[in-house]
């Protein structure tokens, strides 16, 4: 009798929406769609004149009114005129020791700090943690001299060590992996020391994996910093063998170049291995930045 009834009553999931109902939601979401159309638009719009304007002469980047389109393909020309000026490889392999090179041991450091932030019980541990949020909001602009001054007195000038060291420590990428510490329940680290681990396999082991998405954020965030770093590398780094990509992109624009196609070509190129990277990395980027700041 119990299941004659059940077929006799149609299930509410199987029962077809009115047309009418579902045009109306539809014209109702439509400002909506518009509007962030409008906004991926404008936040596109800059990229995609850059990786056009690889394609275009310097007359026709210069042309008023502009042309968002190319009249013809010149990626060619300009490509063979961006190795000619500049060293393009070599400066490409500089940028990666220097972004990997920074943001391996900056993952480690930075993870054992927010941990010790988030998981021990310390005297002035708040007031600590608050000097080191302090620090950002201080302009690089300001330390740049002193830390110039040390790393010229280490004689650490010109060399990887000067570009790598100092920028290895971060109080953002503390707090985001302290925020990502304290979620986790502390039964599991004090189930592993019932078990007899220690500190650091507790750290190495147990902890550190559960944050995946949070370190996968660092690295990509880290990476992508120092691949389009400047500023840093052009103080330190002044000999053209240990010159960067942002440096070489430098080139082609100032007071005496124009050449705007060519570092167009040559940006766009440079591009592409980060956003490669982020391909690979966005699933983990979005769930860290999520549940970074997430109390468990």
């Amino acid at each position: 009798m119990r299941n004659e009834t059940m077929k006799s009553v149609p299930l509410a999931h199987n029962r077809k929406t009115p047309p009418a109902v579902v045009a109306k939601r539809i014209i109702r979401y439509i400002p909506v769609f518009i509007l962030l159309v409008f906004f991926a638009f404008l936040l596109l719009a800059p990229l995609l004149w850059m990786c056009l304007g690889a394609f275009k002469s310097d007359p026709e980047v210069l042309t008023y009114p502009p042309r968002f389109f190319p009249v013809g393909n010149n990626f060619l020309k300009n490509w063979e005129n961006v190795l000619q000026q500049i060293d393009f490889w070599g400066m490409t392999v500089n940028t990666a020791i220097y972004a990997i090179g920074t943001t391996i041991p900056a993952m480690f450091v930075n993870a054992l700090a927010g941990y010790a932030f988030a998981r021990f019980r310390f005297r002035g541990k708040n007031f600590l943690f608050l000097l080191f949020l302090a620090t950002m909001m201080i302009p690089f602009q300001v330390i740049m001299v002193p830390l110039y001054l040390e790393v010229y007195y280490i004689g650490w000038l010109n060399s990887f060590w000067g570009l790598i060291i100092p920028k290895i420590a971060s109080a953002y990428w503390i707090f985001l992996c302290r925020a990502a510490f304290e979620g986790l329940p502390k039964d599991l680290e004090d189930a592993a020391r019932i078990d007899g681990m220690n500190e650091f396999g507790i750290f190495t082991r147990i902890m550190l994996p559960l944050i995946t998405p949070t370190m996968i954020t660092v690295l990509l965030l880290s990476i992508n910093n120092c691949w389009n770093d400047l500023l840093w590398p052009m103080i330190v780094a002044s000999k053209s063998s240990m010159r960067t990509l942002s440096n070489g992109l430098a080139i082609f624009i100032g007071n005496r170049t124009d050449n705007y196609s060519s570092a167009f070509t040559a940006a766009a190129v440079s591009m592409i291995p980060m956003l490669i990277l982020y391909l690979f990395g966005q699933k983990y980027f979005v769930a860290g930045q999520a549940t970074s700041g997430i109390k468990g």
